[in-house]
């Protein structure tokens, strides 16, 4: 495909640059030659806000203050020989001339904008849902024969994928590891190093909240040649995977972005480079398959956008709230905002300022057993929240990943990967009062021990 066809996805003026680049005042790298690492310093700089407000305002077709949905499947064209120049790549989207909304749409192009300038990249790709996203950059980056060494914690759909599927319809091979160590994250790579494309992990692990050390795995990925690829799903505007080295970064939009638990959604991130050959009529994973996003999909996502960042705050804001309450209650919780998280400090170095450490929180209460009968009582008898699976919804939701999320895997790599049978994820809300929330929270935890001294009482009186 010519490059006029794919100029549209060049979305960042201020791209990632090499090596021997230098940081200006943005914390952007200018220079010549392979990719550079962003010095800690001034990735800590990083307003992601500030990036989203900086992308061009789309106005509707009649001046109307929100852009206009292109609804259209294909496009009409003036003279018949345009035709046959968009096809031959003269002519494409940054000169206004759309195929179809298979390979293109106005208004998701717009959106990709928005995702380029949230991450810091150079262009972005919207796909329907964020296992698409997933998929389709995995297929485009390996090929058939392909291998990726992949974090041993992931999200139990993403371990499907990885672990099953990909190997069964693409012959693309995985290894699991501890992302934590990176000589076996070293030793992974080179014991095929010829076949392996992609180191791939989670910003923020789904379940156990497990932070990637993202810095140092990008230094890894770039020594070994292959591409460092991190889901930051659970962590929008909190950490920017790109500006710490990551090659690309993937989002279910579902989940906080969308923020409404309305919409599935995904969204690519990275060089434009990987987007057009993703493109590519003739050999492109996103044209071919087609994990194409809704042009409507992408406009009420757009108008969403200009408040994730103050979303984001309140999501944190509450998660440290609990967490903190619930660890002087004596309650196992797992928490990077807390001081004996194991990657408390990694995560302060490199999150991106006032954003805290995420809305996510882990409740660790031993069994299957009793994690369900807290549910039970913080749903149905004091509101408090849903057991619902995904997360970033304006109520807290909760479950037992074990059971859920993470029923994909077997018990093996669960133990493997520190999911416990007791093991309670919530995505924390942020509806109500905090004061009002934290009540109901401690009134389902006093009936849930109530009933456990009762139940105590019953077998003792039982024996004798």
């Amino acid at each position: 495909m010519a490059e006029t066809e794919q100029s549209m996805v060049f979305t960042n003026p201020k791209k990632r640059g090499p090596k021997d680049a230098t940081a200006d005042d943005d914390g952007f790298v200018t220079g010549t030659g392979d990719w550079a690492a962003v010095s800690t310093k001034r990735v800590a700089r990083n307003d992601p806000a500030g990036a989203l407000a900086s992308v061009r305002h789309e106005f509707g077709e009649h001046g109307g203050v929100n852009m206009s949905i292109e609804a259209s499947a294909t496009f009409t064209v003036m003279e018949a020989d345009t035709l046959r120049r968009m096809f031959a790549g003269e002519l494409g989207p940054d000169r206004d001339f759309f195929i179809y909304s298979r390979h293109c749409n106005p208004t998701v192009l717009n959106l990709g904008r928005q995702m380029a300038a949230l991450e810091g990249t150079e262009a972005a790709y919207c796909t329907a849902s964020g296992m698409a996203a997933i998929s389709s950059v995995l297929i485009q980056l390996c090929g058939a024969g392909g291998r990726v060494v992949a974090s041993r914690c992931l999200y139990g759909g993403t371990h499907a994928l990885l672990a099953h599927f990909l190997p069964r319809a693409c012959g693309i091979r995985v290894e699991f590891v501890d992302i934590d160590d990176i000589e076996a994250v070293r030793a992974a790579i080179r014991s095929d190093k010829e076949a392996t494309r992609v180191l791939y992990v989670e910003m923020m692990s789904n379940p156990t909240l497990a932070v990637a050390d993202v810095p140092r795995l990008s230094a890894v990925a770039r020594e070994e040649g292959l591409k460092l690829v991190v889901d930051n799903t659970f962590t929008p505007m909190v950490v920017s995977p790109a500006r710490l080295g990551a090659d690309v970064v993937v989002h279910s939009v579902s989940k906080f972005i969308s923020g409404g638990a309305d919409i599935i959604a995904g969204a690519i991130c990275g060089p434009a480079s990987l987007v057009k050959s993703m493109m590519d009529l003739q050999h492109g994973s996103l044209m071919l398959l087609g994990p194409t996003m809704n042009a409507k999909v992408a406009f009420e996502i757009s108008e969403r956008l200009p408040h994730l960042s103050l979303r984001m705050k309140e999501h944190s804001k509450r998660a440290m709230a609990y967490a903190t309450r619930m660890k002087k209650l004596g309650l196992k919780v797992i928490y990077p905002g807390l001081e004996d998280h194991p990657h408390h400090s990694l995560l302060a170095s490199i999150a991106n300022p006032d954003y805290g450490f995420g809305g996510m929180l882990c409740l660790d209460m031993g069994s299957e057993e009793r994690a369900n009968r807290l549910m039970h009582h913080l749903q149905n008898t004091t509101q408090f929240g849903l057991m619902a699976v995904s997360l970033g919804y304006y109520e807290t939701l909760m479950s037992c990943s074990g059971s859920s999320t993470s029923s994909e895997m077997s018990p093996e790599e669960k133990a493997r990967a520190g999911i416990s049978p007791g093991l309670i994820r919530m995505s924390v809300g942020y509806s109500g009062t905090l004061e009002q929330r934290w009540n109901q929270f401690e009134r389902a935890l006093a009936l849930m021990q109530q009933q456990h001294h009762q139940q105590q009482d019953a077998a003792i009186y039982c024996k004798a």
